[in-house]
């Protein structure tokens, strides 16, 4: 059996009373995947140590864990700052329609509406209004396109791939990086 590999979801910043109760930092939006964590994994010291989540709840901007195996302030503060993890597999199981993890979309190919290729996905980052993703062209070459569904109409992961509305026009913004 093939092990997937682990995604940090959050980060453990604090104690939160004293019964052991973890105040964890996540990426807003999240709230569903936090919810219905059964298992996650945490590394100290290069040792990854699997971890039972008892309950979830929401203060603020944060989420509030219990684990089974963190009964006091103590031990909180021996995983304090570290990464909480699950299986790359659970958080694709927990993805909705048209969202993707960002490592399935760098080098997919990129073609416009007719079928030419226009070049591959090499970066995604984001602003206030969506993500952007920069696809380089075959002369290395960069563009920006909005990853939205009026801009990238197809995102095939099977055969790596991915259609975007091009024209000549759009990528008077190139730039050589």
């Amino acid at each position: 059996m093939k092990m997937s590999k682990l995604v940090s979801i959050g980060k453990i910043l604090n104690f939160h009373g004293i019964k052991g109760e973890v105040k964890m930092g996540f990426t807003s939006g999240k709230e569903d995947l936090i919810r219905g964590l059964k298992k996650v994994f945490i590394f100290k010291d290069n040792i990854k140590s699997a971890y039972d989540v008892v309950s979830v709840r929401f203060h603020k901007n944060f989420a509030i864990l219990k684990f089974k195996q963190v009964n006091s302030i103590d031990d909180v503060m021996e995983i304090k700052g570290l990464l909480v993890h699950i299986s790359e597999d659970s958080l694709k199981s927990n993805l909705v329609e048209d969202e993707f993890l960002i490592k399935d979309l760098i080098n997919l190919d990129v073609y416009d509406i007719d079928g030419n290729k226009v070049g591959r996905v090499k970066d995604m980052g984001e602003n206030r209004a969506s993500d952007i993703l920069e696809i380089e062209k075959e002369n290395g070459l960069s563009f920006l396109v909005p990853f939205v569904k009026e801009w990238v109409p197809v995102v095939d992961l099977e055969n790596k791939k991915l259609i975007i509305k091009y024209s000549d026009g759009i990528d008077s913004t190139e730039k050589s990086l």
